[in-house]
Order: C-alpha cells, then structure tokens, then sequence
C-alpha cells in the first residue's frame, strides 16, 4: 500500500495493492506496521461503523470534541461517495481549509482524518456502504457538527445541492464561524 499526506497536516490517502485475476481480486486494507512506518502515527482502533445510503445522502459535517475526539479511517465498500474532511484545529497551519477526494469500491482507497477535523461524505451511487473505523467510541454528548453548506468554508460537494438528501440534524448544524467562537 502507499500512503500520501494531502495538503492537510496529519491526513492521508492510502492506496492499496489490489491483486485483480479472473477469480476476483485480493487487497490488504490496513498494515498498521506500514501505517506507522509511513506517518508516525499509532493507530489503534476500537470502533468500526458502516452506513448504507441512498444517491445524494449527504452525511455530515461531524466530530466529536474533548476527550472524545476521534481519528478515522473511512472507505467505501460498495458504489461512490465524495469524502470530506475539514481541518478545525485552531493551532494548525492548515486550520478552517478543507480536502476533498472520491471514494469508491473499484480503487478502493481509503483516508485517514486525524483529531481535530469535521468529516462528511456524500453518496454518489445507490446504496453507498461506507466503513468508518475509528480510535476513540462515540459519545453522543460531545458530538458537534458544522453546517454542510457553511459559506465560509465554501464546500463543493459537487452535486445539485436542490437533490441533496440532508437529515434534518444536519441541516440545523452550526456554521463554521459559530464553531470556531465556541471553541
């Protein structure tokens, strides 16, 4: 597998081997050995989550705050999602920035988002099964969001936004702004 840093501090795309004949293909999804040997990071995961969602399903902005902040490593299973993570750590260089990258079970790439960022994801294919592995359990009472369409952070989730399909949850989130002088 190769693991690359994106233009956010601590956040990776990592792609795996894919061994592809006419029985299938085989691929190892996670080397915590090559993990760490490429990023310096320990990972240990506790928590893994899947979600299946229709076409235009738009998850997020979320994370969790405190003691209870989560890294994840997210994928796609099955069909397309554009992935997003946006980097809220106030001390970061890349603070308030935001990167983007498709998702799909073809390539099956995968990202690593670490503490301190939103994460959302939009399906792009019917029946998008998504995977979150993430190091700390969830904990309803520190889970916080950011508004999907926050102006200040100017997302382009690349998608009609009248044909997004937004849980009323997340359609009341926070803006960017607020998130930030809450903090």
């Amino acid at each position: 597998m190769t693991v690359e840093e994106t233009t956010l501090k601590g956040c990776f795309v990592i792609k795996p081997n894919i061994f592809r004949d006419d029985r299938g293909l085989f691929f190892e999804s996670f080397n915590d050995k090559v993990f760490k040997e490429e990023t310096g990071i320990e990972s240990v995961f506790v928590q893994d989550n899947i979600s299946l969602s229709a076409k235009g399903v738009l998850r997020g902005l979320h994370f969790q705050t405190g003691r209870f902040a989560q890294a994840k490593l997210v994928s796609v299973i099955k069909g397309k999602a554009l992935d997003v993570c946006v980097d809220i750590r106030k001390k970061s260089e890349t603070f308030g920035q935001h990167f983007s990258i498709i998702l799909d079970d073809i390539e099956k790439t995968q990202l690593y988002i670490p503490k301190g960022f939103a994460h959302g994801f939009l399906a792009l294919d019917e029946n998008t099964i998504f995977s979150y592995k993430c190091d700390n359990y969830y904990n309803k009472s520190t889970e916080s969001g950011i508004l999907f369409n926050d102006k200040t952070l100017n997302i382009d989730w690349r998608f009609p936004e009248e044909k997004l399909i937004v849980s009323e949850k997340d359609q009341v989130l926070p803006t960017f702004e607020a998130i930030v002088n809450a903090k």
